[in-house]
């Protein structure tokens, strides 16, 4: 399905020279009095490479038709991720590789999307955002306030956030998985 170039959005993936690509990045340039350009950031699917590409700003490209089936989360077996779809109840084995940063996400019965392309998993989508226990940080300060400035804090799952002050081991945060940040603290 062609689209204009200037309608390109991280995440999206595009059929480029004949190969599936995951947009990385996605940047508008309009040099002096020279016509607009589209610089991206490519990911290759099949083999993770990393390419740059400029498109005019008139040239079209050719969005990937994705399947998407909710699959839930069951358990990770070393570096392999069990999946069940919820309407066939067929088992899916991922690896980290396909799953890339959303594998730190993944909880235990967690509903995600997976993306197919050409009845192959290219991808998940996790949830926006996810509530999660912090596992490891500095100690809460002495009258320390939601409005004193951020400490890090390691929630479970290995993910690094920025916390505030009176937060401590044990409390459970919702996260936004887009970007890693602190939404508020949930209670239990």
């Amino acid at each position: 399905m062609p689209i204009p170039a200037t309608q390109l959005k991280v995440g999206m993936h595009i059929v480029h020279n004949g190969e599936l690509h995951r947009v990385t990045s996605v940047m508008h340039v309009t040099p002096g009095n020279w016509r607009g350009m589209v610089q991206t950031k490519l990911l290759r699917v099949k083999t993770g490479s990393q390419v740059e590409h400029r498109f005019r700003s008139v040239d079209t490209v050719d969005r990937a038709v994705l399947e998407q089936h909710e699959l839930q989360y069951m358990y990770r077996s070393g570096d392999e991720f069990t999946f069940m779809n919820t309407e066939s109840y067929e088992m899916y084995n991922l690896d980290t590789e396909t799953l890339g940063d959303a594998a730190k996400y993944l909880q235990e019965n967690m509903m995600i999307q997976a993306n197919y392309h050409e009845g192959k998993v290219i991808g998940i989508d996790v949830p926006m955002t996810i509530m999660v226990k912090i596992v490891e940080c500095d100690p809460p300060m002495k009258g320390a306030t939601a409005s004193g400035g951020p400490k890090p804090a390691i929630l479970e799952g290995g993910i690094t956030v920025k916390v505030p002050q009176h937060l401590s081991i044990g409390d459970t945060v919702k996260i936004d998985t887009r970007d890693d940040s602190f939404i508020e603290r949930v209670s239990s």
